[in-house]
């Protein structure tokens, strides 16, 4: 169980009863080192974005209506946000490799279905930022970032602290990535449970989190 004193930047708890539809979106998280090490592309988000802004996040979006639906159209999200946030271009969505798939809590207002793929670092490409809706850009091992935000010096939030968590157990961009496509991707839905002033984000298998999902979304 993971406690935070806040939302993310821009994220509203859910006070109106009624539950979210979440949107389709993808996100692509870029790794480079191959056999030898691993590290993965983190982008800035513009501080002055009323959503997420200034957060550190791998990049992606929502899945727009022409892209159609199903796995093929968070596959040709995923590359066309990883085109227009760090440019990195030619990435083909059939390579993409699933790696999981987190839904915003019930009790959050803005709600995403996100699909996360890996990519390798395609041969002589460069993250460039477009200096608005992403400011800036850092290549981190999983450990360096999550040390990097505890001691301030970049903001992650939850869903992006637990998939660099995941990474740490991984030496290299080839061992991850062949992990992500030997295993199934199961959603994950996180809840969150106010105490107080804490906003208490549990993850399945928390102590407590049945209980929450079994109230659903009411006000809170």
């Amino acid at each position: 169980m993971s406690e935070v004193d806040r939302p993310g930047p821009g994220e509203e708890l859910n006070r109106t009863g009624t539950e979210t539809v979440p949107r389709q979106a993808a996100s692509v998280i870029v790794v480079r080192g191959a056999a030898d090490h691993l590290e993965l592309l983190l982008v800035k988000r513009n501080p002055a974005a009323r959503f997420m802004g200034g957060a550190w996040v791998f990049p992606g979006g929502a899945v727009d209506a022409h892209e159609g639906e199903g796995d093929q159209a968070h596959r040709v999200a995923a590359v066309r946000e990883l085109d227009e946030e760090a440019g990195i271009a030619g990435v083909d969505p059939s390579t993409l490799v699933k790696y999981s798939r987190w839904i915003t809590p019930a009790e959050v207002k803005i709600r995403f279905d996100t699909h996360f793929f890996l990519a390798p670092l395609p041969d002589d490409a460069e993250a460039v930022v477009d200096g608005e809706e992403i400011v800036d850009h850092g290549w981190f091992t999983p450990q360096g970032a999550l040390d990097a935000h505890g001691a301030g010096e970049i903001l992650l939030v939850f869903p992006t602290i637990k998939h660099l968590e995941q990474f740490s157990a991984f030496p290299t961009a080839d061992s991850l990535v062949a992990h992500a496509a030997a295993h199934d991707v199961v959603p994950v839905q996180p809840r969150i449970v106010l105490s107080g002033e804490t906003a208490r984000v549990l993850l399945p298998g928390d102590e407590g989190y049945d209980a929450a999902r079994d109230r659903g979304t009411g006000p809170i």
